[in-house]
């Protein structure tokens, strides 16, 4: 009997490759603040880094193929008045990215097309809610304009974006800081990572903790979750012996890990990216300079290392390509955004094929940008799957859609329906930021108003002239 030593996979020969000098990104100011988040998020059309700012915080955007150096000169999004922590393309708007700061806000911004003048000052809604700094972003994967941000006072609030109201608030289910937030596929669930070393899987709209494993890693450094496409957990963390590990949890068994890899002694917190459609995780750690990834499949040991892409350079971030965003005539499965201390490199992650032609078994279809569901559709309990595209013609992503933000009745006093509202945010006085925003609202609507009833006068005065009341004479 012939026994089959290696194992079958077409992700087994996946090899990562830096982009060309000429591709990269040069003379960016990549910020320094001490923060485990990645610095970096990318998108079909644009490419966010959180950068030095005297003053404030802020983050650039560039579209993906203004590559080469930077204009220092170049306009910032400017906006919060303590470092940016955080930012997070919308899903389903590719022109829509929220950021959140150090000053306890969240802001949702309007990226044009175009290239500003000057720095983007004005965001579409400022969100305030958190009363510490706002560490977490995380979008909702398939109802629209729904936000997820956790802050240093221990609380996550989701968000309505379209009308700048709190959905849910969860206050008391963390005891310390909150590391990591993730959505499972149809966000229906929550998976969290704490400073109590506690890996949680929760029901934001029931307001319960459906499952929760204490120290999954026995290592005091922080831990990180993501959900994989089956509904299990993949989380990196530290053994007592300060190795990283990578485990693969089963949420109906928290007991033991399905799957435990360690790797090697180092201080830096490993990020995963998931990618769902190849049952991939690259695990990229801050300080390092190499991103190692491996398959988890249905077969023990269920997690199977596939290699490692190694460089000179550590990495101070880490963007990563939605799937849409990939060159599929080159078999490309995944893209990174590598961040230096003054530039952002692209790392592409190729499957070595022959052929030029459309292949269909590394690209299955992929959750493309329309939403699944409402926000409020989400609330009341519904569920969906994303709403998958196919990549065979390639994605063409669409033109400037705008995020129309309207605010509720303010003077509507009765709260809205659902489990566990907040109380801070819900029922606490306008700020001066409303205020003065409302204010201006009104008075620009009344300027328009005021211009409307002159234009109506002066159509009136040339009726009135006699020249248009009368009729033409005939003509001869």
């Amino acid at each position: 009997m012939s026994r089959r030593v290696v194992r079958q996979s077409k992700f087994r020969h996946v090899f990562g490759q830096a982009a060309k000098a000429d591709q990269s990104y040069e003379d960016i100011r990549v910020s320094k603040v001490t923060w485990d988040s990645s610095f970096c998020a990318v998108n079909p059309k644009f490419l966010a880094i959180i950068v030095e700012a005297g003053g404030g915080g802020a983050f650039i955007v560039l579209p993906l193929a203004k590559t080469g150096r930077v204009d220092k000169n170049y306009p910032l999004v400017t906006g919060h008045t303590a470092p940016v922590l955080d930012i997070d393309w919308c899903p389903h708007n590719d022109n829509v990215i929220a950021s959140a700061s150090d000053d306890t806000t969240v802001m949702v911004w309007q990226i044009p097309d175009y290239t500003p003048m000057r720095n983007i000052t004005e965001p579409i809604i400022t969100l305030e809610g958190h009363s510490k700094r706002v560490g977490i972003l995380c979008w909702h994967p398939t109802a629209r304009n729904v936000l997820l941000s956790a802050g240093g006072d221990n609380v996550i609030i989701i968000w309505n974006v379209g009308t700048g109201e709190v959905l849910l608030s969860l206050d008391d289910m963390h005891p310390d800081v909150i590391h990591s937030v993730c959505w499972n596929s149809n966000g229906s669930l929550l998976a969290t990572t704490c400073k109590d070393k506690t890996l949680r899987i929760i029901d934001p709209r029931k307001g319960q903790v459906v499952a929760e494993r204490a120290r999954p890693h026995e290592g005091a450094r922080p831990l990180r979750a993501v959900f994989t496409a089956d509904g299990k957990l993949l989380s990196t963390g530290f053994s007592r012996m300060s190795e990283r590990q990578l485990a693969l949890w089963d949420p109906n068994n928290f007991e033991e890990p399905v799957a435990l890899q360690e790797m090697d002694t180092s201080n830096g917190v490993l990020l995963p990216f998931y990618d769902p459609d190849s049952s991939i995780v690259y695990l990229c750690g801050k300080g390092d300079s190499s991103i190692r990834y491996f398959e988890i499949t249905d077969e023990p040991p269920f997690v199977h290392y596939l290699n490692t892409f190694s460089s000179k350079e550590p990495q101070r971030g880490m963007g990563f390509m939605p799937k849409r965003g990939l060159e599929v005539n080159k078999c490309e499965i995944a893209r990174f955004y590598k961040l230096h201390e003054r530039k952002c490199e692209p790392i592409i992650m190729t499957v070595p094929r022959k052929s030029d032609l459309f292949q269909d078994d590394l690209y299955p279809d992929t959750p493309g940008p329309e939403p699944a569901l409402e926000a409020d559709e989400w609330l009341s309990g519904q569920d969906a799957e994303p709403v998958l595209i196919s990549l065979r013609d390639g994605y063409i992503p669409p033109k400037h859609r705008e995020l129309r933000v309207t605010k509720r009745n303010i003077l509507d006093v009765r709260p809205p329906s659902g489990p566990r509202r907040s109380q801070s945010a819900s029922d606490a006085p306008l700020s001066q930021h409303t205020l003065e925003t409302l204010l201006e609202e009104i008075k620009a609507l009344r300027e328009q108003v005021q211009a409307q009833e002159q234009r109506i006068t002066a159509l009136e005065n040339m009726l009135g002239e006699g020249g248009f009341l009368t009729a033409p004479p005939p003509e001869n």
